[in-house]
């Protein structure tokens, strides 16, 4: 068995990450901009993208699995970084290597825009429960109130703003 099948599906499979990579700025940018609709047509694509890499991920390990069972049995981890060490030196050898690399930076990039765009998310929460809490905070009385602990029902649920005025 040639590693060339193997290398076809990681390509297509780095080919979906650098996708993958392109529509997370693209978040990025509308969550910047507070663009509700755009960030909820990248979600329904990157979930699409998620699928596709999942089913890359499964024939990469079975194309993987199939080398070893062929080429080195008694290797126990079926990795591509365990058939880097195994392959003879080559073309092959190299084209794996090189697609591991890009590989390895493309997830790099993925992972640093994804916390970018986690941070972004998390403020823009801090920012809406912030308002949401000057809109209607929660009056709590620590030291005065009815001996038996309960609310007059007129104050119960009242905000600091009239909102029929």
């Amino acid at each position: 068995m040639s590693v060339q099948p193997i290398l076809e599906v990681l390509k297509k499979h780095y080919a979906l990450h650098e996708s993958l990579l392109t529509l997370s700025k693209k978040k990025t940018e509308a969550l910047k901009s507070d663009d509700i609709d755009t960030i909820q047509t990248l979600l329904v694509q990157e979930r699409k993208h998620v699928q596709g890499i999942n089913g890359m991920e499964s024939k990469r390990a079975q194309l993987v699995g199939e080398w070893f069972r062929f080429h080195s049995p008694q290797t126990e981890e079926y990795t591509v970084s365990a058939m880097l060490r195994v392959l003879p030196e080559g073309e092959e050898k190299q084209a794996l290597a090189d697609l591991l690399e890009s590989f390895v930076m493309v997830l790099a990039q993925l992972k640093e825009q994804e916390q970018l765009n986690t941070e972004l998310t998390q403020q823009s929460l801090q920012f809406v429960d912030l308002t949401l809490n000057m809109i209607q905070p929660q009056t709590k009385n620590m030291n005065y109130g009815n001996p038996k602990g309960q609310q007059a029902k007129s104050e119960s649920n009242r905000s600091m703003f009239d909102s029929k005025a």
